[in-house]
């Protein structure tokens, strides 16, 4: 089984590059087998980021932002 582990440092909300990476919080994406580390400059950055709305189209069709009616065909 291939796994994948990616690490960012840099902050995708203030695009601030992180060095001292035990110093500054961050959020595991993914599962066990694919994840994404990403790190932040702050606490306040990585509030920013974890308040960005996502669309999960295979959780509920109906509220999908890019199709918002019934027919779920587009």
């Amino acid at each position: 089984m291939n796994t994948t582990h990616i690490i960012s440092t840099t902050d995708p909300i203030s695009g601030f590059d992180i060095t001292e990476l035990k110093q500054h919080p961050h959020v595991v994406e993914g599962d066990n087998i694919n994840d994404l580390t990403i790190y932040f400059q702050n606490k306040a950055t990585r509030q920013s980021y974890l308040d960005i709305q996502v669309e999960l189209p295979e959780r509920d069709f109906r509220t999908t932002l890019s199709n918002p009616t019934d027919d779920y065909s587009c």
